[in-house]
């Protein structure tokens, strides 16, 4: 399949490339600063809307004053490239997807990005323009050679690290079907319980180096603003900040790639994290659990190698419901981990319970393409009986594979029972 996959490695520049990359990311930040202001006193002045290109002309006039001459001393495609990213969000401020554009902080993670024509690839080196020498890049994995390299972006994080990341266009080789299918319970104690019985232990990164972490912040409140120990000890800080980042980074990929290898089809629940997190007794643990990355992941892989990832409506009563005869309890407290139902008397482990659950009604929705809600639909055994397999809107290849599933979870959805 042809997609687009990028490639991040870390490099150490030489002092003549850091410098270089210093007034990069200084002219690409004040490009960025300057015709934001730009946009929003045309707007707040005269209600006018500038785009890309009455940007790229203000560019062009501003290049050739003596006050900021210095604009050439740099590529001039990673400065085109900031008024486009300028633009973009623009539009998604007005299509209401996220706020209005902010300025670029000098303190902040740095990034400048380079098209085909500022960069030269040799599939083992990488030279940017304005540079004598190619970036001493660790190359940590090998990009494949059909991979064809179409933006590089250059960033420097608060830690001070640099990185760069390739943009590539590349095919990803689909993996053969597998017989397995799995319904995930995300939680805070275990992080996620499987429909199989396994349970995955939390990290809990951030709960690790929070004690490290406030003892740091308190040194650097103390320190007098604009001195050198006072930036000292904000490096220190973003390191230790960079440290829970990539800690929790690493297990999540770890466990969506195995996840995504192991199964054909993968069945999630749709949280609202940012709901959730309006809780401030566990906002912190939901926040440093990283669900909505790890789903996010999840889906993205899925898609390189031939999976099915199904969310599972929010309000679908996964844990109050007995997946064993279909009985929802009216209330059931967190508090409470296990039950047994008032109806056929199974005990229930409360995360196991919506793991299967969760699975039951993934392959419900990824068969009859229809959302699961915990009131608003019921499935009755003569409407399953009536659905032909070959009728259903498997991914191609897959149907044998998960068909005794399916049959397992329809067998579990009879007359009555709410889905």
């Amino acid at each position: 399949m042809q997609t687009k996959r990028a490639y991040r490695f870390r490099f150490y520049p030489t002092p003549e490339q850091a410098t270089t990359l210093a007034r990069t990311f200084g002219c690409v930040r004040m490009v960025y600063n300057h015709m934001l202001n730009l946009r929003s006193t045309a707007w707040a002045q005269r209600q006018e809307r500038l785009g890309y290109h009455a940007t790229s002309a203000a560019l062009t006039a501003l290049k050739k004053t003596p006050d900021y001459a210095w604009l050439n001393e740099v590529s001039s495609v990673p400065l085109q490239q900031t008024l486009r990213h300028l633009q973009t969000a623009f539009v998604n401020f007005f299509a209401k997807r996220t706020g209005y554009a902010r300025f670029k902080r000098k303190d902040g993670p740095q990034s400048a990005e380079y098209t085909a024509s500022a960069f030269r690839w040799g599939g083992r080196s990488l030279k940017l323009a304005k540079m004598r020498e190619a970036l001493p890049i660790r190359w940590s994995r090998q990009i494949p050679k059909a991979a064809k390299v179409t933006t590089v972006t250059v960033s420097k994080d608060s830690a001070g690290r640099y990185f760069v990341s390739l943009l590539c266009d590349d095919v990803v080789v689909q993996k053969p079907p597998t017989s397995s299918c799995i319904g995930i319970d995300l939680g805070l104690t275990h992080f996620a319980t499987l429909s199989t019985g396994e349970k995955i232990n939390a990290p809990q990164v951030f709960r690790q180096h929070e004690a490290k972490l406030a003892k740091l912040q308190r040194r650097l409140a103390r320190k007098q603003r604009g001195s050198a120990r006072r930036a000292k000890a904000k490096l220190k800080v973003a390191k230790l900040h960079a440290k829970i980042t990539d800690t929790r980074r690493d297990f999540l990929h770890q466990l969506s790639t195995r996840l995504i290898h192991e199964n054909q089809v993968i069945a999630v629940e749709s949280l609202s994290v940012s709901n959730m997190q309006k809780n401030r007794c566990l906002a912190k643990s939901i926040g440093d659990a990283g669900w909505a990355e790890f789903v996010r992941q999840l889906e993205y892989k899925a898609r390189w190698v031939g999976r099915d990832v199904v969310r599972v409506d929010r309000w679908y009563p996964s844990s109050k419901r007995c997946h064993a005869c279909g009985h929802v309890l009216p209330k059931l407290p967190l508090n409470v981990r296990r039950w047994s139902c008032l109806k056929c008397g199974t005990d229930h482990d409360r995360d196991l319970n919506a793991a299967h659950n969760v699975l039951a009604a993934g392959l419900a929705v990824l068969a009859l393409g229809e959302t699961v809600r915990p009131e608003c639909m019921s499935v009755d055994a003569q409407r399953l009986g009536s659905v032909k397999w070959e009728s259903l809107s498997f991914r191609e290849g897959s149907s044998q594979t998960v068909r005794g599933m399916y049959n397992m979870a329809m067998s579990s959805l009879i007359l009555g029972r709410t889905v």
